[in-house]
């Protein structure tokens, strides 16, 4: 993407950049959350403020051009998003704290569920994913129209590690794209899949070249501008297909919120490893910037450098529970249980 050819965005965020790229009509938000590269409380603000106002424009953006596209992408090199606010996580659940974890859960699924419906607006979401996403960071982007993924990048639900499961909107998102039983196999495996296996499976909807996914995505946004009836047309009739209630989001959030609070101390002292983990990876981010990052925007910094990715942590950790293989285009109910590993 041509960074220098968009318009940014005068609406300053901490945790969230915003651009305008007027070639494709198209408005892309990168996260940056500090201090790990996860959901934080500071970042689901944003992007639901960031909603709001694309709503009360209509689909607009800020200077009153036309949005066709929202883009939902990343400033961190290397990972899109590790998911929910692991620190976070550890202090509600060692407090008991309830009502701490439904708030967080609750603005987790309300910005979920914002772009599972395009806002009400006709838009189309994109998820342009160039590094790691974990738990709620594939739960983002599965919850977009279309997935461009690198080839290359890990994308995978690793709550079993620490005994729990991913419960915003990971259920009811696989469970559409594949059916129940893949779903909860891939969920329970704990597995970290590189792109190219999702996309053999259909939750991925278009393969780059490393550091090719920008130009991947955009030319995706330039053949369905050509095509834009049929491709709307065949997004609406999917959304009527196999509608997401916000309903059924909150129930499994609430059940999410009940299984987090049974959780032990071993489970959270896993929990811990995996922030410690995710700290250290935003270290590499933030030295990269400071001995790369002369003249940069993060976005482009994004685009010309890489760190360490957190698929080390489970290469040295082997979390999975089961060997599975999720495969595409085959009923795995007719198929024998996995091989159980022992962890």
């Amino acid at each position: 993407m041509a960074h220098a050819a968009t318009s940014e965005s005068r609406q300053q965020f901490q945790q969230l950049q915003v651009r305008y790229q007027p070639g494709t009509a198209s408005l892309w938000y990168y996260m940056k959350s500090r201090p790990r590269p996860c959901f934080t409380i500071t970042l689901l603000g944003e992007i639901a403020q960031f909603q709001q106002q694309v709503r009360q424009r209509d689909g607009a953006a800020e200077d009153g051009r036309q949005v066709d596209f929202l883009v939902l992408t990343s400033a961190i090199p290397g990972i899109f998003n590790l998911g929910g606010d692991l620190e976070l996580f550890k202090q509600l659940i060692r407090n008991n704290d309830r009502d701490g974890l439904v708030h967080y859960a609750y603005l987790c699924i309300n910005v979920l569920y914002q772009n599972v419906i395009n806002l009400d607006l006709p838009l189309t979401t994109i998820a342009m994913v160039k590094g790691s996403a974990l738990g709620g960071g594939l739960e983002a982007a599965l919850s977009c129209d279309v997935i461009v993924a690198e080839k290359g990048v890990k994308l995978g639900f690793p709550e079993i590690l620490f005994n729990l499961f991913p419960g915003m909107g990971a259920y009811s998102l696989l469970a559409r794209r594949l059916d129940p039983v893949r779903a909860e196999k891939l969920m329970l495996s704990g597995k970290l899949y590189d792109a190219e296996e999702l996309y053999e499976m259909g939750l991925v909807d278009h393969l780059a070249e490393p550091g090719k996914g920008e130009e991947v995505a955009e030319e995706y946004m330039r053949r369905h501008n050509k095509y834009r009836n049929g491709y709307r047309g065949i997004l609406r009739a999917r959304e009527k297909y196999y509608p997401i209630g916000y309903t059924e989001l909150k129930e499994i959030t609430d059940i999410w919120v009940e299984t987090a609070l049974t959780l032990t101390e071993k489970d959270i002292r896993m929990m811990d490893r995996l922030v410690r983990s995710q700290e250290r990876l935003y270290h590499n981010f933030a030295e990269t910037v400071r001995t790369h990052g002369a003249g940069k925007s993060e976005p482009e910094l994004a685009e010309s450098e890489s760190v360490p990715s957190i698929s080390n942590f489970f290469r040295i950790r082997e979390p999975y529970l089961h060997s599975v293989t999720v495969k595409p285009e085959q009923d795995v109910r007719n198929e024998d249980g996995p091989d159980e590993q022992i962890v």
